[in-house]
């Protein structure tokens, strides 16, 4: 079976609590004897709980495990995570019966992006995430601890072609598409985000790749009065997706 690795307190907690396949977890083992600190003694007795091997490690050793070189003192093994599939995301937000929301990333490549995108879409009830296959980040470790967790509950769908992705939902399942850009031609508070939506955020520096941009039946852009012309890919998500949300509430509510 394929692995990976979660670290960081958050990450490993949330992946504990959402019944992650976890392999084992080592933790921190304190020096001179001191008592270990709260929230890893938590993750430590839910461990024990659910039968998980435990290795205690003196900190030089999980720095040696250690990818994103902030473990927090603790790093689990886990199954690698798997990706969703579209037609499952969509079916299940019409189940509970809203109109999907998603968020599309075209060749996001950094994992701290990626991870805060993750974040933001939990916190908003953003149904899945969509990535493309090549050139862009996929979940690794680095994202899962970027994520604090957000990457358990937020399903992410990993696909060969992110423009045709599009049409197909355009044609197949009545979604429209709204294009994230400085040169859009509305702002983005006052676009209209009803129905089934999905996001497109382009890639840090590049923006959009013109296909991507061709799918897109509206563009939004965000007014900015400061000195720097431009947000990061995460920032720029979490602006229009809480706007999308916020209207979406307000139709809901009339």
């Amino acid at each position: 079976m394929d692995t990976d690795k979660i670290e960081g307190k958050n990450a490993v907690t949330e992946a504990l609590a959402a019944g992650r396949t976890i392999n084992k977890i080592w933790v921190l083992k304190p020096d001179g004897g001191r008592r270990l600190e709260p929230a890893l003694a938590q993750i430590l007795d839910e461990a024990n709980k659910q039968g998980i091997v435990v290795t205690r490690a003196p900190r030089n050793v999980l720095d040696k495990l250690s990818t994103t070189h902030n473990h927090q003192g603790v790093i689990a093994s886990v199954a690698a995570h798997e990706y969703a599939e579209i037609d499952d995301i969509i079916a299940h937000a019409r189940e509970e019966g809203h109109q999907p929301l998603l968020v599309a990333l075209d060749e996001l490549k950094d994992a701290y992006n990626l991870g805060s995108i993750l974040r933001i879409s939990d916190c908003c009830g953003v149904d899945g995430v969509i990535i493309p296959e090549r050139r862009s980040i996929a979940l690794d470790s680095m994202v899962a601890k970027a994520s604090a967790g957000a990457l358990e509950y937020v399903p992410v769908a990993r696909v060969t072609n992110l423009a045709q992705t599009l049409r197909d939902l355009k044609d197949k399942e009545g979604f429209w598409v709204c294009g994230t850009d400085m040169s859009g031609e509305m702002s983005y508070d006052q676009a209209d985000y009803s129905g089934s939506m999905v996001i497109v955020i382009g890639s840090e520096g590049d923006g959009m790749r013109e296909g991507v941009r061709k799918c897109c039946d509206f563009m939004v852009n965000i007014p900015m009065s400061g000195h720097v012309n431009s947000l990061n890919a995460a920032v720029a998500c979490g602006v229009v997706v809480f706007e999308a949300v916020k209207c979406r509430k307000a139709k809901e509510n009339r």
